[in-house]
């Protein structure tokens, strides 16, 4: 990867290199000739919303007049290793590239990157968060990344007062526990849960679903959004749980062949999501795969094969817009990914904070909580619990 001279990105305790190989969310080709396409934009109710105009969004680079002390940071946690690495890795090269386009643009002030790896775990993410809080020259944080590590440390970080912009954690009790520095920069799964709901049963047009779950707090709660969402179209015969690590899905794929479903919703993470499609297509299933922001990645597609392809993936995170991919391609020498446009949108609000003199934590989560502008991805603008004011999900299918 290169960065700019100007750049001053400092990176702790990670590897910044990705496992990925293929696609990004605007249809770059990939593993097997497979693409993940966007196809529409839904609100709640599962009807086609119109998308941002990319020309709106706020610019990182400023208006290159910006000073602030040496030594002003923010920092990145989540998965850099591990099963589920590749989407920590998109999250923390889109703040990169950010980043990288504010110093550049701004001389008088180079915000530094600190990264840390949590591996996605919450056990592992107790431990490194206090790292994070106890460095005081990080005044932000995009991140934490997965839910259960947001659950597990968001205590820590609010007693802090250190702000924390999410691109990617959805458990959408995380914004319910009193936390007052916490910020999802994308709807939460009682939004997609709904709206991808009566997408499939509305527009896809299917009767019956087949909802199966992994034990993380993301699967967890992202499949009973689901279920509840489908009504009666969720059948509990072939309903099922597996646990994240498994690898013989043969028990699940037998209820699922047997009801003859016209649709699996899995909830989880690709690790777990490859395989689990490549054994429901070698087992005979005829429906179509669904899958959610957690399998939304193009290390689905090389796990899975060719079993991927007429998968349907659904994310509250939004395409890739030309010059972003473009952008990106070029300075972190791979396609974006699943959350890379939330977190580059992410920090630079947080970099816009900095350039406005918000140089304290307490001053940056202020202009957090009273933020109200245009992203690459959507508008920004939160309630008093971190939620956003509009949250929308989009629809994608693999090519």
């Amino acid at each position: 990867m290169a960065i700019g001279a100007a750049a001053a990105l400092v990176l702790t305790g990670c590897s910044d290199k990705s496992t990925s190989t293929g696609t990004d969310s605007s249809g770059t080709s990939g593993a097997a000739g497979l693409s993940i396409v966007p196809v529409e934009q839904v609100d709640i109710n599962g009807k086609a919303v119109p998308k941002t105009d990319p020309a709106k969004a706020a610019d990182p680079a400023g208006d290159g007049k910006a000073t602030c002390p040496a030594g002003t940071t923010i920092a990145f946690a989540g998965a850099l290793t591990g099963p589920n690495a590749a989407l920590g890795i998109n999250i923390n090269m889109g703040a990169k590239l950010a980043l990288d386009q504010h110093n550049k643009a701004n001389p008088g002030c180079q915000i530094q990157l600190k990264s840390f790896d949590t591996e996605g775990d919450p056990q592992k993410a107790t431990q490194v968060i206090p790292q994070v809080v106890n460095d005081k020259s990080i005044i932000g944080l995009v991140g934490p990344a997965f839910s259960g590590e947001t659950k597990a440390t968001g205590k820590i970080l609010s007693d802090a007062g250190l702000v924390s912009v999410t691109s990617s954690a959805t458990n959408a009790t995380l914004t319910q526990n009193g936390w007052t520095t916490f910020f999802r920069g994308l709807a939460n799964d009682d939004v997609q849960g709904p709206s991808v709901a009566k997408y499939l049963t509305g527009t896809a047009g299917y009767k019956k679903v087949c909802v199966i779950q992994d034990n993380s707090d993301y699967g967890t709660g992202l499949a009973k959004s689901i279920t509840d969402g489908l009504g009666a179209a969720a059948d509990s015969a072939c309903s099922s749980s597996i646990k994240t690590g498994d690898k013989d899905f043969s028990a699940t794929v037998t209820k699922v062949v047997s009801a003859n479903a016209d649709a699996v919703f899995y909830s989880g993470y690709y690790a777990e999501g490859a395989p689990l499609a490549q054994q429901l297509k070698s087992g005979g299933f005829k429906g179509v795969f669904v899958g959610p922001d957690g399998v939304n990645d193009p290390q689905f597609l090389s796990q899975a094969g060719s079993a991927a392809k007429g998968a349907t993936l659904t994310c509250p995170c939004g395409p890739a817009p030309d010059k972003f991919a473009k952008d990106y391609q070029a300075f972190n020498g791979q396609p974006s990914g699943v959350y890379s446009v939330e977190a580059y949108d992410l920090s630079t609000i947080l970099a816009k904070g900095i350039d406005g003199g918000k140089l304290t934590r307490p001053d940056l989560l202020e202009f957090v909580k009273s933020y109200d502008g245009a992203g690459l991805a959507r508008q920004y603008k939160w309630n008093p619990n971190g939620e956003l004011s509009n949250a929308l999900i989009w629809i994608y299918t693999v090519k």
